[in-house]
């Protein structure tokens, strides 16, 4: 009887040990085989882009002389994999961005990226995963240019569509939405590796589960991850028992039966993102609160998985240099400023604009009543508006201004040409952020390369990267309160004009660190780090 026990307990536990070792290893192997299987239903389509690359060029006066003819070996060996050496590699890199001419910071990234890219690897083919089904390749060329004023070489530069964009849209999950979201990532990641799969593979939307699958079906694709935001933070659960209005959309949601089901799913959640971040090879942040959190969320999985390259911030690209030709920051263009306090946000709840409405009616109320209507303040906010819900929030917020006493002194320029946009900056005094937690904060780069004084949430980006004293010399300040904002505006605007023009100067020089030339060296130091990693892994 003891013998027969004995045999019951050691058997079921030999099979879990087995199952244990067996079972991971035969996930594996099968990922490998399906990744081996789609490698070769796409290698047609690969040469037929590459083919397609070096015809282009041989057609096109720019693209003869920029790019050295390949001989007939290398055009055979780059057809199969990757470059030979890092210094002329000339494989694939796909970038996954499914929303790639939506025209904002992200797409600005993107297009820097690969600007950067084809300057540093001629050779390169920039492959884009997108779901703009509505515009061609050279529309959307067009559109980099006129939005951005990146010029790109249209010949190493190929769109693959995407099928089924819609999975990774919030409609189409309205519960467990960031589940998912993340799920159907995967399914568009599926798709984009049946249309190419490339050497190396990045997303920059913020998309990590496509990376974690791209590592299971091919070990060998070195991958990075461009984050502009953590798909889920610490911040966010803290948020769930914050009653502070303006700390995110969920803020005090943790309460009751569904608060503890948020709360728990969040968490779980949470450790899936942790064990993806174990996997991407290089991982680079727009900015240091980023940074922080990724840290935290994907540190200790990479360390375990052996992933040596650093988490490091590589601030996005801004026009730096186009804001310093266009506003004149001088004892004579001090004469042309108003005390005017501009806000430059998209119209979308997270902005906050309603704090900084009533911020500027306690300064008003304190500051500004014995000030005559010509010289009076206003308050002046700039963004876009895409739908219905982005109306009704402009709607609210000019109902705000009239209880608060200062529509009168309100502005509202909606959808701005980038001609206005200029104006404003070269005629106001103060720049305001008002979003909580805002991960960097481009506009209020620009505030800075323009000369304003900026007066920013007391959190992410822009208080820890951005609006930081210079040579001594402050940049702006931070205000987490509406009295607090109120005396931020009041700090600037009554400043001695001695005083005022040197805190703009040093603005100006703070945004010397995000021009997109330092983009460029630390965006082409960190692929650098993979196109090594691609080459040492594919030795013959």
């Amino acid at each position: 009887m003891a013998t027969m026990s004995t045999f019951t307990i050691v058997a079921p536990l030999t099979l879990l040990a087995l199952a244990l070792v067996f079972v991971p290893t035969l996930i594996r192997f099968i990922g490998k085989a399906v990744g081996w299987n789609v490698r070769g239903r796409t290698q047609s389509r690969r040469s037929l882009l590459l083919a397609r690359a070096r015809t282009e060029e041989s057609d096109g006066a720019e693209g003869a002389n920029r790019i050295p003819k390949l001989d007939e070996e290398w055009e055979k060996a780059s057809a199969s994999r990757g470059g030979r050496n890092v210094e002329d590699w000339d494989g694939v890199i796909g970038f996954f961005h499914p929303f790639c001419n939506a025209g904002g910071g992200g797409e600005r990234v993107l297009w820097a990226a690969i600007r950067a890219t084809q300057e540093r690897w001629p050779r390169a083919l920039c492959v884009v995963y997108t779901g703009d089904h509505d515009v061609d390749k050279s529309t959307i060329l067009a559109n980099v240019k006129d939005r951005f004023n990146i010029d790109l070489h249209a010949p190493r530069v190929c769109f693959l569509y995407l099928s089924c964009r819609d999975y990774v849209l919030a409609s189409t999950w309205p519960r467990f939405t960031l589940l998912g979201q993340s799920l159907g990532s995967i399914l568009l990641a599926w798709d984009a590796f049946n249309l190419v799969v490339p050497d190396i593979f990045i997303d920059t939307m913020g998309y990590g589960f496509t990376l974690a699958f791209s590592k299971f079906l091919f070990p060998t694709v070195p991958t990075g991850a461009y984050v502009h935001y953590p798909t889920i933070s610490t911040d966010m659960l803290s948020t769930l028992d914050d009653e502070i209005s303006g700390r995110g959309v969920n803020a005090g949601l943790g309460k009751g039966w569904k608060g503890i089901i948020k709360r728990q799913y969040w968490r779980l959640f949470a450790w899936l993102y942790s064990w993806v971040g174990g996997q991407v090879d290089v991982v680079m942040t727009n900015s240091s609160w980023t940074q922080n959190h990724i840290k935290q969320l994907w540190g200790a999985k990479r360390e375990r998985n052996n992933r040596r390259s650093e988490i490091e911030v590589v601030f996005p690209p801004t026009a730096v240099e186009e804001l310093e030709q266009q506003v004149e920051v001088s004892e004579a263009s001090e004469k042309l400023r108003k005390p005017n306090v501009l806000y430059i946000a998209q119209f979308r709840p997270e902005k906050n604009h309603q704090m900084i409405i009533k911020a500027f009616a306690a300064f008003m109320r304190d500051h500004g009543t014995a000030l005559k209507d010509d010289d009076a303040p206003r308050l002046v906010l700039v963004g876009s508006v895409r739908d219905d819900a982005d109306k009704m929030l402009v709607y609210k917020l000019r109902v705000l201004a009239r209880e608060e006493g200062v529509a009168d002194h309100v502005d509202f320029v909606i959808n701005a040409k980038w001609s206005e946009i200029l104006h404003l900056l070269r005629t106001s005094s103060v720049g305001v952020n008002g979003m909580w937690n805002e991960h960097f904060g481009i506009g209020v780069v620009e505030y800075q390369a323009a000369g304003l004084a900026s007066v920013v949430n007391d959190s992410g980006g822009p208080k820890l990267d951005i609006v930081v004293p210079i040579d001594g010399i402050p940049t702006g300040f931070h205000a987490s309160t509406d009295l607090q904002y109120a005396a931020g505006f009041a700090k600037v605007l009554e400043m001695p004009p001695e005083d005022v023009l040197p805190l703009r100067e040093a603005a100006r020089k703070s945004a010397k660190r995000f021009t997109e030339d330092v983009f460029k060296q630390a965006w082409n130091r960190q692929t650098e780090k993979m196109i090594r990693l691609e080459v040492q892994m594919n030795k013959d």
